[in-house]
């Protein structure tokens, strides 16, 4: 399994374990999508990177990048649920599929948008994951 891959179903049981994210958002309303959601509030997994990390010494260490579009229909709601995930992914050890193991996991940026219907709060959560990688 590709780390990216395993990454972010970590985060997917993660966020549908956390009841402080499932209080703003149904665990059903986090989907891997694109576009627009199709319910608000949502979390749509998008975009995701995968860097093999310069300072591993064994060469097996890899940064994985997953981007988070937070969805709903106010400002102040996109950023309670990037705060609630921040918390759920933060501070707690992440369990990876694949044989890859997570060293460290973080939630390096988070930024919102609002849309330009005026109506809906778009926030960009980006999670950074240090993972040794399975050979």
């Amino acid at each position: 399994m590709s780390p990216d891959l395993a990454l972010q179903k970590a985060l997917l049981a993660r966020l549908a374990a956390s009841a402080d994210v499932t209080a703003l958002v149904a665990a059903a309303d986090m989907v891997d999508g694109q576009a627009l959601p199709q319910r608000f509030p949502s979390i749509l997994f998008g975009e995701g990177q995968v860097l093999r990390e310069v300072l591993s010494f064994t060469g097996n260490h890899r940064r994985i990048f997953a981007t988070l579009h937070v969805w709903t229909k106010s400002m102040p709601a996109a950023r309670a649920l990037a705060g609630a995930i921040t918390a759920a992914v933060e501070h707690q050890p992440l369990g990876l599929e694949g044989g890859h193991r997570a060293v460290s996991t973080v939630v390096r940026e988070a930024r919102f948008l609002r849309d330009p219907d005026g109506e809906t709060a778009h926030g960009i959560v980006t999670v950074d994951c240090l993972a040794e990688v399975a050979p």
